[in-house]
C-alpha cells in the first residue's frame, strides 16, 4: 500500500515550551505495560492455506523454496472486501483453523471507504453504513475466539480532506467527495469498528500509528485519540513499511508518552510532545536537529540525527513519573535492512515504499518481546507480495530500479521474495526437513505417497508427520503407522521401529482416502515446517 509522498512537504514544528532540565534520558519503567505482564498467549497462527503457500504451488526451484520458507512463518491474513456474510464466513473459517491448531490468528481489516485515496490499493466499502455492516460481519466471524485485529493500515495516515493539528490541509482531496464531512466520517468509522471489534470477548484491536518517518508524534496522537485508541488495545506501526525496528520502537514510546501527557497530565498539551522532527531536549542542552531514517536511533548515538536522548528526556521531564501505558505492535515483515536509500537525483519520485530493492525480512513474529510497551512484532504485510507497479516518476512500464515490470499489488513477486530471504536480519534459517508428495486419483478418492527426509544434523526421535488436508479430504488408511484427523488437520505417527530418523534418512508413508486428489501445501515434522514438493 502507498506511503504517501506529500507528507514530505509537512513543515517542521519546533516546540518552544520550556520544561525543567533533567540529565537522564527517559526510560519507561519496568512496571509499565508490557507483553510480559500478561500470561503467555498462544503462538501466532501460521495459515496452512495462506496466499504465500498458494503462490508456492505454482512455482519451482528456488522460487518455490523461498515461498514455502516465508509461508512457514506466521503472517497476517488480509480481509479487504466482500459482503458482510462473505467476510463473516471467511473470518470464521480462518479463525476456526487457528483455534483448532491452538494458535492466535492475526487479521487485517482493510476496507475503509475511499481506501488509500484511490491509489495503488484503491477500493473499500461504499459508505459508513456499508463499512459498519462489514465490520459487524468480520466480528461475527471471529466470535469469542482469541484473535488480533490490525485495523485499517494507512487509515489514519491518509484521511480525505483532513487538516492536521498544525493547521495544514493534507493532500488527499478527492473530487466528488463531501469535503465537509469526509474526515469526520473517517473517525466515525474507526470508532464504530473499535467498539464492535473491541467488544468481542478475546479480540485485541490495534489502530494505525503510521511510522517514524511520516507524521509527527503530536499529529498521530491527535488522530489516534479521535479514532478511539483509548478503547482499543493499542496501536500498530510500520505496516507494509521498512523503517528500522529501533526507530519505530522509539517513535512508539513517544506516541504512548504523548497520549499519556495530553490525557492525564496536561489535557490538550500536544505542542509539548517531542518527536523526530526536531530532537532537542534537556539532555542535549536543547540543541537539536531533524532526525534521519538512514540509521538506527538510540540514546547513545554519536550522530546527532540518530540520537533520541533529547526527546526521551523531554518526556521524562513533562511526565514527571506518570507512566505511559498504551502499547503497540510493529510490522517487521520487511525492515531487516531498514529503508531503501535511492541514489540522489536518480528518480523524480523514488517511491521508496514500493518494492524497494535489496530489503530483507526483520524480526520473527512474536507477542513476547520482553520490552515495555512493545506488545509484539508481527508480519502484517505478507512478505513476498508486491506493493504494486512502481514506475518511480517515469511513465513505465518497467520499474527502473529493477529493470523489469513489477507485479500488480498483492501478486507474488519471486525476485523480491528472494531478496527478503537472502538479506534477512536476523538470518532466516532454511527448513530442516523435506516431504515429497505424490497424489493420484483413485476410484474411491485418492492415494498418495509421502516421503519424509530429515535434512537437519540431529536425529529425529518420537516424531510425527502433520499437514492440513483439503477440506474435502478424509484419510482412511496410512501404512505404516497410525493417524488421527481432526477437521482438516492430519497427524501420522510412525511405528516404533521408525520412531528415530537419522540425518539424511527417509521414511515413506502410503496414504489413501476419499475426497479431492490434491496435495498439502505445507507439511510439518514434529511441528517444524518442511519443504513440501
Amino acid at each position: 500500500m502507498r506511503d504517501p509522498f506529500p507528507r514530505r512537504r509537512m513543515p517542521r514544528v519546533v516546540t518552544t515550551a520550556i520544561v525543567a532540565v533533567v540529565t537522564a534520558a527517559m526510560v519507561v519503567p519496568a512496571s509499565a505495560a508490557t507483553a510480559n505482564d500478561r500470561p503467555p498467549a498462544a503462538p501466532l497462527h501460521s495459515n496452512p492455506f495462506s496466499t504465500t503457500l498458494q503462490a508456492a504451488q505454482g512455482l519451482t526451484g528456488q522460487a518455490r523454496t523461498d515461498a514455502q520458507l516465508l509461508g512457514s512463518i506466521p503472517s497476517a491474513e488480509w480481509f479487504t472486501g466482500g459482503t458482510p456474510e462473505e467476510v463473516r464466513a471467511r473470518a470464521a473459517a480462518y479463525v476456526d483453523t487457528a483455534t483448532s491448531a491452538g494458535e492466535t490468528p492475526v487479521l487485517v481489516a482493510y476496507n475503509l471507504p475511499f481506501r488509500d485515496c484511490e491509489q495503488y490499493s484503491a477500493g473499500g466499502a461504499t459508505d459508513t453504513a456499508a463499512y459498519t455492516a462489514w465490520i459487524a460481519g468480520l466480528a461475527a466471524g471471529i466470535g469469542s475466539r482469541p484473535a488480533i485485529v490490525i485495523l485499517e493500515p494507512d487509515g489514519l495516515g491518509v484521511i480525505p480532506y483532513y487538516t492536521t493539528i498544525g493547521g495544514v490541509a493534507e493532500w488527499c482531496r478527492p473530487v466528488g467527495f463531501d469535503s465537509k464531512t469526509a474526515a469526520a466520517d473517517r473517525f466515525a468509522q474507526f470508532n464504530s469498528a473499535v467498539d464492535t471489534l473491541g467488544g468481542l470477548a478475546s479480540t485485541s484491536v490495534y489502530l494505525d500509528g503510521t511510522h517514524s518517518d511520516w507524521l509527527s508524534v503530536a499529529d498521530i496522537t491527535d488522530r489516534l485519540l479521535k479514532a478511539g485508541v483509548q478503547r482499543a488495545s493499542g496501536f500498530f506501526l510500520n505496516a507494509s513499511n521498512f523503517q528500522f525496528t529501533a526507530n519505530v520502537e522509539a517513535f512508539g514510546r513517544w506516541v504512548s508518552s504523548c497520549l499519556t501527557y495530553v490525557t492525564k497530565v496536561k489535557p490538550g498539551g500536544f505542542s509539548e510532545c517531542g518527536d523526530q522532527k526536531w530532537n532537542g531536549g534537556p539532555a542535549t542542552g536543547w540543541s537539536g536537529v531533524a532526525m534521519t531514517n538512514t540509521g538506527q536511533w538510540s540514546a547513545g548515538a554519536t550522530d546527532p540525527a540518530l540520537n533520541t536522548a533529547g526527546v526521551d528526556s523531554r518526556y521524562a521531564s513533562i511526565l514527571a513519573g506518570v507512566q505511559p501505558t498504551t502499547p503497540f505492535v510493529i510490522d517487521t515483515s520487511r525492515n531487516g535492512k531498514g529503508p531503501w536509500q535511492p541514489p540522489a537525483g536518480t528518480y523524480r519520485d523514488p517511491e521508496v515504499w514500493c518494492n524497494p530493492p535489496g530489503r530483507g525480512v526483520g524480526a520473527r513474529p512474536t507477542m513476547q518481546t520482553g520490552k515495555p510497551l512493545v506488545d509484539g512484532y508481527l508480519w502484517i504485510k505478507v512478505p513476498g507480495e508486491s506493493d504494486g507497479l512502481c514506475f518511480r516518476g517515469t511513465g513505465g512500464p518497467l520499474d527502473p530500479s529493477r529493470g523489469v515490470a513489477g507485479p500488480a499489488a498483492g501478486a507474488w513477486f519471486p525476485a523480491q521474495a528472494r531478496e527478503l530471504v537472502s538479506l534477512a536480519q536476523p538470518t532466516l534459517a532454511p527448513l530442516t526437513c523435506t516431504v515429497t508428495v505424490d497424489v493420484t486419483r483413485s476410484s474411491s478418492g485418492f492415494s498418495a505417497s509421502m516421503v519424509v527426509r530429515n535434512d537437519s544434523t540431529q536425529t529425529l526421535r518420537s516424531w510425527a508427520l502433520r499437514w492440513n488436508a483439503d477440506p474435502t479430504q478424509q484419510v482412511r488408511r496410512v501404512i505404516p503407522g497410525t493417524f488421527i484427523q481432526q477437521g482438516s488437520r492430519v497427524t501420522v505417527t510412525p511405528p516404533l521401529y521408525l520412531a528415530s530418523l537419522a540425518p539424511g534418512k527417509t521414511t515413506k508413508f502410503s496414504i489413501s482416502g476419499v475426497g479431492a486428489a490434491t496435495e498439502p501445501w505445507l507439511a510439518r515434522v514434529s511441528d517444524k515446517p518442511c519443504y513440501t514438493l
